[in-house]
């Protein structure tokens, strides 16, 4: 038997998913593998994806990356979850978190003691059982240390700069043998008989040559959709905003660790707080609303000093047919878009590459079978994905409002209105097939945006009636108290950053 080919693995494209990809490569392929990143300072990044879900911990864990020296070098602040104001009515906010809410009874979940104590009317609202929302809204984090400290059981993730990420990731990346080749992607090379890519010509008549590709070029998607060909599938019939104009200011008195998403007339504004800045943005439908209105209404609704005008940023949520063709694998932008509503463009990104790690075979004489089972697998994740973005538009009440009376009758995907029926039936949710989101995330998204059960699972109904008020108040109750004791989010970030940040301590 011959022994296959070195792999020459070559990185398209910079910014956070190029850096991502080499940084993973290079971590886990060591000396297997060759690694190219090719990249042009001409071409700037989009760059707004600077809040993240708790799966990046198994980046930074994976990657052997210090998390005190990440926040440092990141500008980072702590997450929580994400606070959705006026998405089901104007005057009417929730927050989806990323921690648990309340505590089961054997097997019986949380929701359907709360359901029941609803239908006796001594349940309270359902953010009331969650640690993380009521050190959310007491602006309040910390992270457990070696003898327990209140916040061992906050589950969190990070507001960071996406730019000043992807220079760390580059310094780790250069530093394991990855060679960063400066230049701009003039053509791709393709052989003739197999279709695959061999080479990309940059400027200057220089070539990279290489046997495994990945396309983290952006929107422009140069390799996988230019060179290949691979259809866009367009998924704005589902989520039909199309613009975000992009703004940072400086950082407010109140340094939240939290995002806010901020429903607008026609799309939504987010306010995410670093260290040194905060970053908004306002995503909206140009077919309700011309970019002059939108700005103004960015600029009217931001809280700090803004450091640079509106940026604009023009997409189709979607997707490539196939991520990965011939042997080339898109990530990030390249792969496809949805917009940044709850964060998860990073963790596509790390999604992909180790998705790629654990299929890529030895041999790269035959990648049929990883190819199939990649874009199988990456596609049931995107459309899951897809579905609970839209779960935020079509569940609204803002009735008289053109854009959201439009998401009101958007025709859902089939998985949504499955979840949705069995959903409001009883309050329950079935994992299925790997996805992202999960029990917590699909409950807390519901409930806030208005479709609450009709029942309660019989499970419930074994537990005494009078039991379940004091059961709910002991968890309501301890969530308060754990909170009030957690220092502010300011003064825990200024101490493990060993300097002051912009906000309120």
């Amino acid at each position: 038997m011959s022994e296959p080919s070195r792999l020459e693995v070559v990185v398209a494209g910079g910014g956070s998913a190029g850096w991502i990809a080499a940084a993973t490569l290079a971590r886990f392929l060591g000396d297997c593998a060759t690694i190219t990143l090719v990249e042009s300072d001409e071409i700037g990044t989009v760059g707004v994806g600077e809040a993240t879900i708790p799966q990046i911990h198994n980046l930074l864990i994976g990657l052997g990356i210090d998390q005190t020296e990440f926040l440092q070098r990141t500008n980072a602040s702590f997450k929580l979850g994400i606070e959705f104001a006026d998405w089901l009515r104007q005057g009417e906010s929730y927050i989806h978190s990323f921690g648990k809410v309340g505590r089961g009874v054997g097997l019986m979940p949380f929701r359907q003691l709360w359901l029941r104590g609803r239908g006796l009317g001594v349940a309270g609202d359902y953010g009331d059982y969650s640690f993380n929302i009521a050190a959310a809204l007491r602006n309040r984090f910390a992270i457990v240390d070696d003898q327990g400290a209140a916040g061992m059981d906050l589950a969190y993730a990070y507001h960071l700069d996406a730019t000043l990420f992807a220079q760390m990731l580059r310094e780790y990346s250069t530093d394991r043998g990855v060679r960063r080749v400066e230049g701009r992607i003039v053509s791709v090379e393709r052989d003739a008989t197999s279709g695959d890519i061999t080479a990309l010509q940059l400027s200057g008549e220089r070539r990279i040559a290489g046997n495994l590709f990945i396309d983290c070029t952006g929107f422009r998607s140069l390799l996988l959709g230019d060179a290949l060909g691979v259809p866009y599938i367009d998924w704005t019939n589902w989520l039909p905003c199309d613009t975000a104009l992009a703004m940072p200011t400086e950082t407010g008195a109140a340094f939240r660790p939290y995002t806010q998403s901020i429903a607008r007339k026609a799309g939504w504004q987010w306010r995410i707080p670093l260290q040194h800045r905060t970053g908004n943005g306002h995503v909206f439908c140009s077919a309700f609303m011309g970019e002059d209105e939108a700005s103004a209404m960015l600029l009217a609704n931001v809280e700090g000093k803004p450091l640079a005008d509106p940026r604009p940023i023009r997409f189709a949520a979607g997707h490539r047919r196939e991520y990965w063709s011939h042997n080339c694998v898109a990530l990030g932008l390249a792969a496809g878009f949805m917009e940044p509503l709850e964060s998860t463009s990073i963790h596509l990104v790390q999604s992909g590459i180790g998705r790629l790690l654990n299929l890529l075979p030895r041999d790269l004489g035959n990648l049929d079978a990883a190819r199939v089972a990649f874009n199988r697998f990456s596609t049931v994740e995107w459309e899951r994905v897809r579905d609970f973005l839209v779960l935020h538009y079509v569940a609204n009440e803002r009735v008289g409002d053109p854009f959201w009376d439009h998401c009101r009758t958007i025709a859902i995907p089939a998985t949504l209105a499955e979840k949705i029926a069995l959903f409001r039936e009883a309050g329950l949710f079935m994992r299925e097939e790997d996805e992202l989101f999960l029990d917590d995330s699909w409950g807390q998204v519901m409930i806030g945006q208005g479709i609450v059960p009709s029942g309660w699972s019989p499970l419930a109904d074994n537990v005494p009636g009078a039991d379940i008020g004091p059961f709910l108040n002991s968890i309501a109750g301890a969530c308060r108290t754990k909170a009030e004791a957690l220092p502010s989010h300011a003064d825990f970030v200024a101490r493990m950053a060993g300097r002051a940040v912009m906000g309120e301590a």
